[in-house]
């Protein structure tokens, strides 16, 4: 709640124990919230950094170090305008960070489109040609694994609502197998077939009516089965793309179990290869978040943690702890409570800070459009106290986030050198 009583104070004359309130976006300054104690003169330093020369702050909640007069503190009176073009220089540099960070991530999304864009493409050749569907389709995963294989580090970043319409189950599965067979060690040739096989997994349910293409309850023992033959199906066209064998096998395997409950073939863990065993966890992951009814839908912490859950049984665990360790504790798209009881969207994962991922939080002071962006592993101080539903917020922050209807997935090259400008 905001402090209705408040004063202004020259900033020459701030000091540490000061409870101060700074009025600017959550995008034009470095500190993780914008009310809080002056700790140290260095914080000082940086609001005079920033330009400021007045500034609101609590009395009440203040309890600053004694000034004892002394000349320097005139001086600093006289030259408060002094570090201004240093300031101005300093935003601008700022300024240029967010911008470049808000252009990879615009190239992160026409990336994905186009993605989209091609694999619509190739499911209108898998019947009319399928050798040209399996030409596209190996183009179409070479221009996706490449970067991934050249990077060191990447990350994976949820997309923006507007792009959630584009095909995502299938290439969120193909982003999500990727990342975690990279993860699991798999080598670049593995790579790329598993990629074929997570792009093309579902391209069965063509041969389904549209009621019955996706998996939920309630249906009929009939309807079930008639479900489940989508497997076979893929195959059956795989097969006429000219598809590899190890690519088939994993189309074949998607939906089975380790412990022998999935189908066609009720396979159990020590029958699937590393390719099939990497696909069953992110298919089913998907699923979870982006079921065929909406109202199932779990938050990526819910499908996470359950999949966690039932690791020894239906996954292979050594995949499943992959997963964890990739996706994070917070999935990207959770909505979580932090320790200062404030709500946020995750946006991204630390690979390094599990806990800590990077997120938007709800501040009903800054305006949505700049609304503050946060990288957790920069703020010690600040946590995540739980994982929420989106029906679990207040009206408010409800609105203000956003939570996507629908997950939807696509990697970037992380960088942590804007992190730390934006942090300075």
């Amino acid at each position: 709640m905001p402090d209705t009583l408040t004063e202004v104070i020259d900033i020459a004359r701030l000091r540490v124990g000061h409870f101060v309130f700074v009025d600017l976006g959550g995008i034009s300054h470095p500190f993780p919230l914008n009310g809080f104690r002056i700790q140290s003169t260095a914080q000082i330093e940086v609001l005079r950094a920033l330009g400021i020369e007045r500034i609101r702050y609590s009395p009440d909640r203040s309890d600053p170090e004694p000034c004892f007069p002394r000349e320097p503190a005139r001086a600093a009176i006289d030259d408060r305008d002094k570090p201004t073009a240093k300031a101005k220089q300093n935003r601008s540099a700022r300024k240029e960070t967010l911008d470049e960070r808000h252009a990879r991530l615009q190239a992160c999304e026409r990336e994905f489109v186009g993605v989209a864009r091609s694999y619509r493409r190739i499911v209108e050749l898998a019947r009319a040609s399928p050798p040209k569907a399996h030409e596209s389709t190996q183009r179409l995963v070479a221009e996706i694994a490449g970067p991934l294989i050249r990077s060191s580090e990447t990350c994976i970043h949820l997309l923006s609502e507007r792009v959630g319409d584009h095909a995502p189950h299938e290439i969120n599965v193909t982003v999500i197998s990727l990342l975690l067979g990279k993860a699991c060690g798999l080598d670049e040739a593995a790579l790329h077939e598993l990629g074929v096989a997570a792009l093309l997994h579902d391209l069965g349910k063509l041969d389904l009516p549209d009621r019955l293409r996706y998996e939920y309850d309630p249906r009929s023992a009939a309807e079930q089965q008639l479900f489940q033959n989508h497997v076979g199906h893929g195959v059956a066209i795989g097969t006429r793309m000219g598809l590899s064998n190890d690519v088939l096998k994993m189309i074949a395997q998607h939906h089975e179990r380790a412990d022998g409950s999935g189908y066609p073939a009720r396979l159990t863990n020590d029958r699937l290869p590393p390719g099939s065993r990497i696909l069953t966890v992110a298919n089913h992951y998907d699923n979870l978040c982006n079921p065929g009814n909406p109202a199932l839908a779990l938050t990526p912490h819910e499908a996470l943690s359950q999949i966690f859950a039932h690791a020894k049984e239906s996954f292979d665990a050594t995949t499943v702890n992959v997963l964890v360790r990739m996706m994070g504790v917070y999935p990207a798209g959770s909505i979580v409570q932090l320790t200062d009881d404030r709500y946020a969207l995750v946006l991204s994962v630390n690979a390094t800070r599990l806990l800590k991922p990077r997120i938007i939080i709800h501040d009903p002071q800054i305006p949505r459009a700049a609304a503050l962006v946060v990288d957790l592993a920069e703020h010690p101080a600040l946590g995540i106290r739980r994982s929420l539903r989106p029906l679990q917020l207040p009206r408010a922050a409800l609105d203000y986030l956003s939570p996507r209807t629908r997950i939807c997935y696509f990697f970037e090259h992380a960088r942590r050198d804007d992190d730390e400008d934006l942090a300075r």
